[in-house]
């Protein structure tokens, strides 16, 4: 074989490997990359997607969260599973979230994460706690 077909076969199959993209959860099936419990909860799960496509399911946005802090690997995606939409991933940093002692999450920092602000805010009226950005929640696990 030719050592520019041979070239482009390894260049194609890097290409194709290393997509930068979300990947469905496996729930019930696969553990937390933080802290290896089984991700049940759709409510509560993360996901984050380095630049190089290799992608870290967590149980829950604190344990994605804590993992930031230990880990320096350049990150492409944040994401987080809208509390209103079980299992659907959204962009962390355009989500809204509520850290409230009724609504409890897998690890017990009672954080979820909501898409839209005006849903978070009604679940806030309802069950009481406190806003975050994203900015505002990074702060929070410095």
């Amino acid at each position: 074989m030719k050592p520019s077909i041979i070239l482009f076969l390894v260049f194609f199959g890097c290409a194709m490997g290393c997509s930068v993209s979300p990947k469905p959860i496996d729930y019930g099936h696969v553990g937390c990359h933080y802290c290896s419990m089984t991700i049940v909860d759709k409510q509560h799960a993360a996901q984050l997607v380095t630049t190089k496509g290799k992608v870290f399911n967590f149980d829950a946005v604190e344990c994605m969260m804590n993992q930031l802090k230990d880990d320096q690997t350049e990150m492409a995606l944040f994401l987080v599973n809208d509390f209103d939409r079980p299992g659907e991933l959204v962009d962390a940093k355009n989500a809204t979230y509520l850290i409230s002692e009724n609504i409890p999450s897998p690890m017990g920092a009672f954080l979820s994460a909501f898409s839209e602000q005006k849903a978070a805010q009604n679940t806030l009226d309802d069950n009481g706690g406190k806003l975050l950005s994203w900015t505002e929640l990074k702060q929070e696990y410095k």
